[in-house]
């Protein structure tokens, strides 16, 4: 059987994801804290005898893509094929655990109500506990009776982050695959325009004062004045030639 792994990075307090994923379907999903990645594989090594395991970004990409989707609050089901190990109980309440809608928590109680057997609370907590595939299977979702965040292998600080990412994007309209679907789109109409009062002319001498004169029709060409009478133009007549003396 073969294996293909990849790590991604997931936002604070999350830390690095430890993906795996066989030929029928993603078999890990889990938070590596601090774990080295031979040791993450080896740790898996007795359920899964005789794999190869080989990495690949290519076939966990469809994967990780999904994953950021989700912390963006793009998406709220994954839709990748799943192939977890566990007994028939354990899947059982695996499989209850896709039930619980987005956005929403359910008490041991009730999955154990929901799988058919409700004395299981315990049951059904030890196995919400060793939820192969984290995030993806909601196990955060799981909360107590009396509404508390009790246990949770990734960490209570972990769990209260991703019911936290839940709760602010639920309120939120779904997305159309890459389109916001119309109704978030909001109209703003345009301000009147606003029309400027000329300004009013201050008295000269004051603070600040500016002189405005109001525009008048324009001057029309002086006229030449017409000479009153006697009092006209002279020609300049030319000197008479004085005589020669004799």
């Amino acid at each position: 059987m073969r294996i293909a792994y990849h790590v991604m990075s997931a936002p604070s307090p999350l830390g690095l994801l430890f993906l795996a994923t066989t030929e029928r379907g993603l078999r890990y999903v889990e938070f590596m804290d601090r774990r080295s990645l031979k040791r993450t594989i080896a740790a898996h090594a007795a359920e899964n005898p005789g794999a190869v395991w080989e990495p690949s970004v290519r076939e966990l990409r469809p994967l990780a893509e999904e994953l950021e989707q989700f912390f963006c609050g793009a998406i709220r089901r994954f839709h990748v094929p799943l192939d977890p190990l566990g007994s028939e109980f354990q899947l059982k309440v695996w499989r209850a655990l896709l039930d619980i809608p987005y956005g929403t928590t359910r008490s041991y109680g009730e999955i154990a109500k929901a799988i058919g057997d409700p004395k299981a609370a315990r049951a059904v907590g030890l196995a919400n506990n060793q939820n192969p595939v984290c995030i993806v299977v909601p196990c955060h979702r799981v909360i107590g009776a009396d509404g508390k965040l009790v246990g949770y292998a990734g960490g209570l600080p972990r769990k209260k982050y991703l019911l936290g990412l839940e709760k602010r994007f639920g309120g939120m309209q779904s997305f159309d695959g890459d389109r916001v679907i119309e109704s978030l789109a909001v109209k703003v109409s345009r301000p009147p325009a606003r029309v400027s009062k000329p300004a009013k002319p201050r008295r000269a001498g004051s603070p600040g004062a500016v002189l405005v004169r109001p525009r008048s029709a324009p001057r029309a060409a002086p006229v030449a004045a017409k000479p009153a009478p006697g009092r006209g133009t002279r020609k300049l007549a030319a000197a008479p030639a004085r005589r020669r003396a004799r």
